[in-house]
């Protein structure tokens, strides 16, 4: 006869085999993820993530705007990526859009059901005045926008002119991205670490798979473009109606 303990050992090994190999799914889906983004390149994965997110055209109504969370910061990771690649000049702006895209990871996680929409995040704070205060996910959201700004303004220099200096590309794209809403100590960090960028062709090398040829990426490269251009109007028309676009940093 089997005991109500037996059972319950039964259930309790059961129980975590199950966990156990839930973790180790979760493992594998992580690493197939990873694999999954090294092979395709991270401009590939981009223009994949782009596909699933509601693109806001200017003259919409920003109340019933729609920016999944998710798959925007799924975008931002990917970023991220791309920032490593131009090597320590990003570094103080890698860490900003990593601390930004876990703020906003912490609030989905907390209540996924009110937190999926971005602009509902923005119409919360706003009613509550919380928006331009602290470390708001609003003006994480506005950094991470501006982060998008500037990769895509300087994907869309190397996609007109491949052979450019890079170091004048990167210095075009903070320029009219990021410079104006950074302080003093940011942009002569910027400026200092500036002459550690690698050159153009490298650069699109290692955004590359390993089976693209430089003429497929750099063809990838301006359909991201065309892609983030209208997407970040959008974004940025929202910002403006929620009086956030010209927040500059403390």
């Amino acid at each position: 006869m089997v005991t109500p303990l037996i059972v319950s050992n039964i259930y309790s090994q059961s129980r975590d085999k199950t966990r156990r190999g839930g973790r180790r799914e979760s493992e594998r889906n992580e690493a197939e993820k990873s694999t999954e983004i090294r092979s395709s390149s991270e401009i590939s994965s981009a223009i994949e993530e782009l596909s699933v997110l509601v693109l806001v055209k200017p003259g919409d109504n920003h109340e019933a705007a729609l920016i999944p969370t998710k798959p925007f910061l799924s975008l931002c990771y990917l970023v991220l990526q791309v920032l490593d690649k131009i090597g320590p000049t990003m570094t103080v702006l890698r860490q900003d859009v990593q601390q930004n895209i876990k703020r906003l990871e912490m609030v989905l996680e907390s209540n996924s059901s009110l937190s999926s929409n971005l602009v509902e995040i923005l119409k919360t704070e706003t009613r509550e005045g919380n928006a331009k205060k602290g470390a708001s996910c609003s003006k994480a959201f506005v950094w991470l926008t501006r982060s998008l700004d500037f990769a895509s303004a300087l994907l869309l220099t190397l996609s007109r002119d491949s052979g450019i200096n890079m170091e004048e590309a990167v210095q075009e794209a903070y320029n009219i991205t990021l410079k104006p809403w950074h302080g003093w100590i940011s942009s002569a960090a910027f400026r200092v670490a500036l002459k550690l960028v690698p050159d153009s062709k490298s650069f699109i090398d290692l955004l590359k798979a390993n089976d693209e040829s430089y003429d497929t990426q750099t063809e990838k490269i301006k359909i991201l473009v065309s892609l983030l251009a209208p997407f970040l109007e959008g974004i940025h028309c929202i910002l403006k109606a929620y009086d956030l676009n010209n927040l500059k940093a403390a």
